[in-house]
């Protein structure tokens, strides 16, 4: 099974509410979409920061997941922080790329960029797992 098709293949609820959708997945790199509907706006029709910062944490979560050592049982997030630096309007699909920063036997800390499909950057968000 390839890393893309373990995430596709992942029981993840919030991230399914949500409509993340993933599209890319190696060890490096893990790549997914989401379409800012009006349920996940602000008044303004803009994106609410909550939603950005709830898609980074599951493809955090899920770049984990396919990093786990073996004996590893699960992840959880044990802190994350996000850098809003610009909206998405309602329409648009913003892009969540994760790339890590560290991986350990206990924790593992990877970096989200958000960005909009022109390339218009969202937010980065920097996020530490605990393997289980």
């Amino acid at each position: 099974m390839t890393p893309l098709e373990k995430i596709q293949s992942m029981k993840m609820p919030f991230a399914e509410l949500k409509g993340v959708t993933f599209v890319e997945a190696g060890k490096d790199r893990v790549v997914a979409r989401m379409l800012v509907r009006p349920d996940l706006c602000t008044l303004g029709h803009i994106v609410h920061g909550g939603a950005v910062m709830a898609f980074a944490d599951s493809v955090g979560a899920a770049a984990t997941v396919i990093n786990l050592p073996e004996d590893a049982k699960g992840t959880t997030t044990i802190e994350s922080k996000t850098n809003f630096i610009g909206g998405a309007k309602e329409g648009m699909t913003v892009i969540a790329t994760a790339t890590p920063i560290h991986r350990g036997r206990r924790t593992q800390v990877w970096q989200t960029r958000l960005e909009t499909e022109d390339g218009k950057l969202v937010a980065v968000v920097t996020q530490t797992q605990m393997v289980l």
